[in-house]
């Protein structure tokens, strides 16, 4: 696996529980979660048209290391207030522009949302699938008790031909 991993991008927060997961090759990716996670899109453009309208991002924890910005977020249903993703993402500011890596920091606009609007060349690199069993703290990411299966994918967003982000995505259905 290259990449980042699950580990990793919850180190950035301690505190957090690491769940317990196995990597999962994403033909075995069961539906829906195929279709949610097994593809080369950004997941906000994803999740909006899985569930219908769009989402904000709700910003859970961030830090800023120099040029690298973190986050824990959630995205969340404008309409319903339905969270549909967990993630954490990890970003070098320093491959973005000033007004791109200004709009991120606001922490009002999911990240891929705002990489679209900037028109940012970019390519988003899935590097590994996962499924969570899931205990009742990551089950209360999406506002469930309680415990369950959860998939996700692993993947690195290159800015212009160079990796920029790491990122962790879970989906609920």
């Amino acid at each position: 696996m290259s990449g980042p991993t699950v580990e990793e991008l919850f180190a950035l927060f301690p505190g957090e529980p690491v769940p317990v997961y196995a990597l999962v090759p994403g033909d075995q990716v069961p539906a829906p979660y195929h279709d949610l996670l097994v593809h080369e899109h950004h997941m906000t453009v994803t999740v909006e048209a899985y569930h219908g309208g769009p989402v904000d991002v709700r910003v859970l924890a961030w830090r800023l290391d120099g040029t690298h910005y973190a986050r824990k977020i959630l995205l969340v249903h404008q309409a319903t207030g339905k969270v549909v993703q967990f993630g954490i993402v990890r970003i070098d500011l320093s491959k973005a522009s000033a007004e791109v890596a200004a709009a991120i920091l606001a922490r009002d606009t999911p990240v891929g949302r705002i990489l679209i609007r900037h028109d940012v060349l970019r390519r988003i690199e899935p590097t590994a699938f996962v499924r969570i069993d899931a205990g009742p703290e990551q089950m209360a990411w999406f506002g469930e008790t309680g415990t369950g299966v959860l998939y996700g994918r692993l993947a690195i967003i290159h800015f212009d031909g160079k990796p920029a982000v790491e990122l962790l995505e879970v989906v609920c259905r």
